[in-house]
């Protein structure tokens, strides 16, 4: 499967496990939901969240994204992630809300929210997708 086609699948369907390494190299696991904004798939976070550390100290990561009502086909992506801090995420995040939901009714009060919650962004580059083939 082409890079191309993992990213298109993404845009259609946003729930996904993120799988990323701990310090011990065993896998840590979050459901998460992401967007594709400027054709980069993209996930907010907590600063504190244990992923966010995981990925800051191993960018290597995986995303089995599959459709919200957990039929059809799934896509397994090979990602390298990179953690954007919350003193430059705040207009990512008011992306990423827009690619998900559309307008919010009070951005000052989402952007408190955003604050309070320290709240930043993860942007996924992909490295490599499947599966190429179904058993």
């Amino acid at each position: 499967m082409e890079i191309a086609s993992g990213l298109d699948y993404v845009k259609k369907n946003s729930r996904a496990i993120l799988a990323t390494r701990r310090k011990d190299g065993t896998p840590q696991m979050s459901p998460v939901t992401l967007a594709v904004v400027d054709e980069t798939i993209v996930m907010s976070t907590r600063e504190t969240a244990i992923k966010t550390w995981n990925l800051r100290r191993s960018p290597t990561s995986w995303l089995c994204v599959f459709p919200d009502k957990w039929m059809g086909r799934w896509v397994q992506l090979t990602c390298t992630a990179t953690v954007v801090s919350q003193q430059d995420a705040m207009e990512q995040l008011v992306s990423y809300y827009r690619t998900l939901n559309g307008e919010h009714p009070d951005w000052d009060d989402y952007r408190r929210a955003m604050v309070l919650d320290q709240r930043c962004m993860v942007h996924f580059n992909i490295e490599s997708v499947g599966p190429d083939k179904q058993g």
